[in-house]
C-alpha cells in the first residue's frame, strides 16, 4: 500500500540509499569547511559569518560547483530552521521593559532607517535607468521595487555578530529591536510599489487595500500562532526544566512546530519564532528561561550551514555591466539612505550617543526578507522587469553579506558594547588565579601579605590577622617551599591553650593543606576544588612549589561581583 505520507514530503527528499549518503556527506563538508572558514576569519578579527559566507562562494554557484542548485534547493529546509532559530533568540531580546524604554526611539528610528533608503535608491535607480534607456515607466517601476526590498535589513549575519562579541548596550538593543520589525516595513512598501508598478508595466494587481489586510493577516496571525506555542512552552517546561535534555527537545519542537505551520498557512515564519521567543522572555517564570540557553547552544552548526548555503546560492558571473552599475549604486543608495534615515531618527528622539554614531554600521546586512521580495517580483513581474531585480539583488546581497558583518563590528567595538553581555559564569570560565584582583592587588605574587615565614611569631600573626583582610595565610618553610597554611578558626582552637600559646611559632600551629592550585588554574576548576574538599581557601605556589599567596573563596566571590557591577555601571554609561 502507498505511503500517504509520503506525498507530503517536497520530491528533493525523497531520497535513495545513494543520495541520502550524498546528502550525509554534503552536510559533513558544509559543516567542516564552514567552521574552517570561520575559524581562520575569526583568527584575522573578521567575524565569523563572513568566512561562512566565504567558503559558500567557494564551493558554490559562484565557485567549485559542489554545491549545485538543486542540492542547494534540496536543503533548503536548513535555512528555514536557521532562520526560525534566529528569530526564537531575538525575540528573546524583546523584553518589555527595554521596549518601555526604547519604544519611541525604535519606532521613530525604524521608520526613518526603513523610509530613507527606499527613497534615495528609488530616486537614484530611476534616474539612471531612465537616462539610459529613456523608459519612464520602465525606470519608475524598477526603483519603486528596488527601493521598497532595500528597506529590509537581515537579522541573521546582524545578530550572528552581536552574539559572537557577547556585545550589550543601548546600540544592541536598537539593533534587535530595529531588525525585528524593519521587515514588516518592506512588506508593506513592497505591497505599495508593486501596487504602482504593475500598471506601469501592464500588469493588473489587487487593489492595494486587500493586499495591506493580507499583510496586517499575516503579522497578526504569525504573531498570534507563536504566541499559543510559546504558552504551550512554558506551560510544559515549568515542570521539566531541570532536565536540560527534554526541555531542549520540547523547545525545539514547538519552535519547528510554529514553523511550519506557519509556512503551512502562508504566514511569516520569522515573526512567529520570535513571537515564541517574546512571550517566553516576558511572560514566562524566570526558571523557564533556561530554554534560550539551552537552544543556543543547539545553534552554531546550523547556523554554518545556513551561512554557507547563503554564500553557495550567490551567482556572480551571470551579472551584466549595466545590471552592476545599478548593483553598485544600489548599495551606495541603500548604504546612505541607512545611515541619513537612523542618525536623523536617533538624533530627533535624543538617543544615546552610542546609538546616533554608530547604528548607521549595524544595518547593512541584506538576505532573507529581501531574497523573498526579488523572488515575488520575479513572480509578478516575469515578462518585464522581474529578471533583473532577482539580479539586482542577488549581486547586492553578495555584496553586503560580506560587508555588512564586518561594519556590525565596527559598530559595537566602537560604541564600547563588545563583552558586555556576559555572566559570572562567563567570567569565571574566562579568568585564572592570577587574574584575581582585590583592590589594586593581585592575590598572586612572591611579595603577597598572606605568605609568612616558618619562623614567624604568634604575637606578630595575630597582628597580621588585625591589619590585613586575609583569614588564611600560607606558611613558607626554611627552604622556601610551602610547609602548610594557618586558618582563623584553628588559631581560635590554638588561642584556647593558654599563655603557653604564646611562645608558639607559625610552624607549631600551621595545619597541612589537602590542595594547592596554581596561577594558571582557571575559577571554575577552583571552585571545584572548593567544593570536593570543603575548604574555604586554597594555597598557591609555582612550578617549585614555592607559595605565591592564597586562594580564598569569600576573596574570589567579591572579585566576581565587583566585576559584574563594573559591568553594568559600563552599561549605564553607555545610556547617557
Amino acid at each position: 500500500m502507498e505511503n500517504p505520507f509520503a506525498q507530503l514530503l517536497p520530491e528533493a527528499f525523497h531520497f535513495t540509499k545513494l543520495q541520502a549518503s550524498q546528502f550525509v556527506l554534503l552536510l559533513g563538508i558544509i559543516l567542516f569547511a564552514g567552521a574552517a572558514g570561520g575559524w581562520l576569519f575569526k583568527k584575522i578579527k573578521i567575524p565569523q559569518v563572513v568566512g561562512y559566507i566565504v567558503i559558500g562562494i567557494i564551493i558554490g554557484s559562484s565557485g567549485m560547483h559542489i554545491l549545485e542548485p538543486s542540492v542547494i534547493s534540496a536543503l533548503d529546509p536548513i535555512s528555514t530552521i536557521s532562520l526560525s532559530l534566529i528569530g526564537f533568540l531575538v525575540g528573546a531580546e524583546l523584553k518589555i521593559g527595554t521596549i518601555k524604554k526604547y519604544g519611541k526611539q525604535f519606532v521613530s528610528i525604524l521608520i526613518f532607517e526603513a523610509v530613507t533608503p527606499a527613497i534615495v535608491v528609488g530616486f537614484l535607480i530611476t534616474l539612471i535607468v531612465y537616462l539610459v534607456t529613456k523608459n519612464l515607466a520602465h525606470a519608475l517601476s524598477l526603483g519603486l521595487l528596488l527601493g521598497a526590498i532595500c528597506s529590509a535589513t537581515a537579522p541573521a549575519a546582524t545578530t550572528d555578530v552581536l552574539a559572537e562579541y557577547r556585545t550589550k548596550g543601548p546600540l544592541t538593543s536598537t539593533v534587535y529591536g530595529l531588525v525585528a520589525m524593519d521587515d514588516a516595513v518592506a512588506l508593506i512598501l513592497y505591497t505599495i510599489a508593486s501596487t504602482i508598478a504593475s500598471p506601469l508595466i501592464g500588469g493588473t494587481p489587487l487593489p492595494v487595500g486587500i493586499q495591506l489586510l493580507n499583510i496586517v493577516k499575516d503579522i497578526f496571525g504569525s504573531i498570534l500562532l507563536g504566541c499559543i506555542f510559546g504558552f504551550m512552552l512554558m506551560l510544559i517546561t515549568r515542570f521539566i526544566y531541570n532536565d536540560e535534555g527534554r526541555s531542549l527537545c520540547f523547545s525545539l519542537g514547538a519552535l519547528f512546530l510554529s514553523t511550519g505551520i506557519a509556512q503551512a498557512l502562508n504566514l511569516d515564519n520569522i515573526l512567529a519564532a520570535m513571537s515564541v521567543g517574546f512571550f517566553l522572555v516576558n511572560f514566562a517564570p524566570a526558571k523557564v528561561q533556561s530554554v534560550f540557553t539551552l537552544t543556543s547552544k543547539f545553534t552554531p552548526p546550523v547556523y554554518v550551514l545556513f551561512f554557507v548555503l547563503v554564500g553557495a546560492k550567490l551567482n556572480i558571473w551571470i551579472i551584466t555591466p549595466f545590471l552592476g552599475i545599478l548593483a553598485l549604486v544600489y548599495v551606495l543608495g541603500r548604504t546612505l539612505g541607512k545611515a541619513l534615515g537612523s542618525t536623523f531618527g536617533a538624533v530627533i528622539t535624543k538617543a544615546p550617543k552610542s546609538v546616533q554614531k554608530y547604528l548607521p554600521f549595524c544595518l547593512l546586512s541584506q538576505a532573507g526578507v529581501a531574497i523573498g521580495l526579488s523572488i515575488a517580483a520575479g513572480n509578478d513581474f516575469a515578462d518585464s522587469i522581474g529578471p533583473e531585480i532577482l539580479l539586482i539583488i542577488t549581486a547586492t546581497t553578495f555584496i553586503v553579506q560580506l560587508i555588512g558583518p564586518v561594519f556590525v563590528k565596527i559598530g559595537v567595538t566602537k560604541a564600547g558594547e563588545c563583552g558586555l553581555n556576559i555572566t559570572i559564569d562567563d567570567i569565571k570560565k574566562n579568568t585564572r588565579v592570577t587574574d584575581v584582583i582585590v583592590g589594586n592587588e593581585k592575590i598572586c605574587n612572591y611579595d603577597s601579605p598572606a605568605i609568612i615565614s616558618e619562623n614567624e611569631s604568634l604575637f606578630n600573626l595575630l597582628n597580621r590577622f588585625s591589619h590585613n583582610r586575609n583569614l588564611n595565610y600560607v606558611v613558607k618553610t626554611a627552604d622556601g617551599k610551602m610547609g602548610g597554611v594557618i586558618t582563623l578558626e584553628h588559631l581560635k582552637e590554638i588561642m584556647q591553650i593558654g599563655e603557653f600559646a604564646e611562645s608558639m611559632l607559625a610552624i607549631d600551629v600551621m595545619i597541612p593543606s589537602p590542595v594547592s592550585c596554581k596561577p594558571s588554574t582557571t575559577l571554575p576548576d577552583a571552585y571545584k576544588l572548593f567544593e570536593k574538599y570543603d575548604i574555604d581557601a586554597i594555597p598557591i605556589i609555582d612550578t617549585e612549589d614555592e607559595p605565591l599567596g592564597i586562594l580564598e573563596k569569600s576573596t574570589v566571590d567579591h572579585f566576581l561581583h565587583t566585576q559584574v557591577i563594573n559591568l553594568h555601571r559600563k552599561i549605564e554609561e553607555l545610556d547617557n
